[in-house]
């Protein structure tokens, strides 16, 4: 197989696994609680960190700038393009970024198909804990794109320190290399 095939199946797995968790998770909350209805775990220390709620949101991700689904839809139709034709040049070795990619494609299309179908996203994961007890209600598909940013974020500063180092060795290589002058 050809490290192009090879790069673009690792992108369309991991959106694919991510669009699949955040379709399956939504439509398990779709048909087991009533919106707005809680759902607590049964286990105490899983209680303390988050529970399950059922909303909808029309704006953005965790809650900002209500009633523009529209407008997000098509911010996340760019996104998704912006993804691919980005994805095309990185280059060999960059799996970190593929990864970062994959889930914030599956992500943004996971979101995408919510707005298209309803107009809304639903939210379910409701934390519990100090200091993100008042966090708005979010989505495995916003998880999946903040994750992914970080993770991109990460991998484009590990590269300006990988190539800040290759930069130094060289110039300590060439500094060393050069004949001395006499004076």
């Amino acid at each position: 197989m050809s490290q192009r095939i090879r790069n673009w199946l690792i992108l369309l797995g991991i959106a694919t696994v991510t669009l699949a968790a955040d379709r399956a998770s939504k439509w398990l909350i779709i048909e087991n609680l009533a919106q707005n209805q809680t759902w607590h775990p049964p286990i105490p220390l899983v209680q303390r960190v988050f529970s399950v709620t059922y909303t909808t949101n029309s704006g953005a991700a965790f809650g900002l700038f209500p009633d523009q689904g529209v407008f997000f839809a098509i911010v996340a139709i760019v996104v998704v393009m912006a993804i691919v034709l980005y994805y095309r040049h990185i280059p060999t070795g960059y799996d970190l970024a593929r990864l970062a990619l994959g889930l914030q494609l599956g992500g943004a299309l996971g979101n995408l198909i919510d707005r298209l179908r309803q107009g809304f996203v639903v939210d379910f994961i409701d934390l519990n804990f100090w200091p993100l007890h008042n966090w708005p209600v979010f989505n495995l598909a916003d998880s999946a794109i903040v994750v992914g940013v970080g993770i991109l974020a990460i991998a484009m500063l590990r590269e300006d320190i990988k190539e800040e180092d290759q930069e130094a060795e060289s110039s300590e290589t060439d500094a060393a290399g050069e004949p001395s002058t006499p004076s």
